[in-house]
């Protein structure tokens, strides 16, 4: 197969050349309202093609290397006294696969345990595209199944006006657990 980035031929959907020169994170942070920080790998300009793969077949193993090159070193890295549990946003399976289970799933490690299909929306409304007066006016609903650890990591793919993770951390909270941050690959704030 052609690497989608250079089109040189490859053994991978992106060459390990381009991986290297193209896709190696930085980390970008940004803090919500409600004065929880999100944190982020991309600019969205770098990898905003990738991200139109979401819902392809192919989609599934972009956002596996996307979350290997950034979750996984992030949670590899990260070190806290107490065990933590990282859930993802809306965790529900379009095209075969969910694209924020594949992000929450990279975190696992020593420090983090994913845990999933926790947080679901009941609201299945799109969100792309859409203004933030949309977004506060037609909210996620989401529903929360318990779990016993109150130290949690929320997982999503973009964060762009932050309505999702604010309304996501109060439905959490309500429920004693303390957010310490957010992890997403892309701040669209971030050109």
């Amino acid at each position: 197969m052609k690497c989608m980035m250079c089109e040189n031929y490859s053994l991978t959907h992106i060459c390990p050349s381009c991986q290297t020169t193209f896709l190696s994170p930085s980390l970008y942070k940004r803090q919500l309202q409600n004065g929880i920080e999100v944190y982020s790998f991309y600019k969205y300009k770098e990898i905003k093609e990738l991200l139109f793969t979401k819902h392809t077949d192919v989609g599934f193993y972009i956002y596996t290397l996307l979350a290997n090159n950034s979750f996984k070193n992030f949670a590899q890295n990260f070190l806290f006294d107490l065990p933590l549990v990282s859930i993802g946003i809306d965790e529900s399976v379009e095209s075969g696969y969910s694209h924020t289970a594949i992000l929450n799933k990279a975190l696992q490690s020593r420090n983090i345990t994913p845990l999933f299909a926790k947080l679901r929306a009941k609201n299945k409304l799109k969100y792309s595209g859409k203004s933030k007066a949309f977004r506060l006016a037609n909210p996620r609903d989401f529903t929360l199944k318990k779990f016993p650890q109150k130290q949690v990591i929320i997982v999503d793919d973009i964060i762009t006006t932050g309505s999702t993770l604010l309304e996501a951390c109060k439905v959490l909270e309500v429920e004693g657990k303390e957010v310490l941050f957010c992890l997403t690959l892309v701040d669209l704030q971030q050109k």
